[in-house]
């Protein structure tokens, strides 16, 4: 008997319900509706009609990969950030919305013409800022050869590998020159926190991208030492953050002669970005 997406979808359901009690409907839909090359919110439209073999066979295949906590956007190997599709394999980080809060936050700066972006992952940050400023070129590194190639990807199919070139580097440690704008989403997750966070991330995102182990801090004491030399007069340092560490980054660039840090919520009240100007 030929399947309706109905019963594909209220199979889909049930398989999900178990193990992600509170993502099982909108992940089936989002599988679903990927699986039928139809936009999600065309499902309710098409619930009686029959599903191609193919197209079940792959809906079903996803489904069990999806009851393995494997990430919805690994599965159909997209997410959309700020408007854009990019390409996610595990590679990289998925895209998260706290990471715009970055995005906004640079926005509101104005445009900038030199970028860097320090673990660059997906590319997300980076190619998002060039994308909304059109005179804007940029540079990214990545320890990842695999997340580079990737992050290139992503830079080929929003048309803007001509403005962005990516290198291999611990950091700054492969980067010469001066930037307006540096950029970073480092790994801050503590190292105790990681037995604690969601099996899809924990399990299937890349370890390194997450956590540097200990007491997560790290990555901004590295870039805290290298920074002001790679940064303008004028320029900006925007950093993600975990929602505890502002006053340790804090105390981190000020003993790295940073005179200014200001510390912004993301939209659910929680602290997620800081800002730093050179002295002054």
């Amino acid at each position: 008997m030929t399947p309706t997406v109905k019963s594909l979808l209220n199979w889909g359901v049930a398989q999900l319900s178990p193990v992600l009690a509170n993502n099982a409907v909108i992940d089936t839909r989002v599988l679903l509706a990927f699986a039928l090359g139809i936009d999600r919110g065309m499902l309710s439209a098409r619930l009686e009609d029959d599903v191609l073999p193919q197209q079940e066979t792959w809906f079903r295949a996803a489904i069990a990969q999806r009851v393995q906590y494997q990430p919805v956007s690994q599965i159909i190997g997209s997410r959309e950030f700020w408007g854009r599709r990019f390409m996610v394999t595990s590679d990289v980080l998925d895209p998260r919305p706290d990471t715009e809060t970055l995005i906004e936050e640079a926005l509101k700066l104005g445009a900038h013409e030199k970028i860097l972006d320090l673990g660059t992952g997906s590319g997300c940050i980076l190619l998002t800022l060039l994308a909304e400023w059109p005179h804007a070129v940029g540079e990214a590194v990545d320890q990842s050869l695999k997340a580079l190639e990737v992050a290139k990807a992503n830079a080929q199919s929003l048309g803007l590998a001509d403005r962005a070139r990516f290198y291999q580097s611990n950091w700054f440690s492969n980067i010469s020159g001066g930037f307006d704008l540096i950029v970073s989403n480092p790994p801050y997750i503590t190292a105790a926190e990681m037995d604690q966070i969601a099996p899809d991330v924990r399990n299937w995102e890349p370890r390194t991208a997450l956590t540097p182990e200990g007491d997560g801090l790290d990555a901004y004491r590295i870039i805290a030492v290298s920074a002001l030399k790679h940064l303008s007069e004028t320029g900006t340092l925007l950093l993600e953050i975990g929602h505890k560490q502002a006053n340790s980054v804090l105390d981190i660039f000020h003993g790295q002669g940073f005179t200014q840090g200001q510390c912004i919520q993301d939209m659910a009240g929680k602290d997620r970005i800081m800002t730093f100007k050179g002295p002054k």
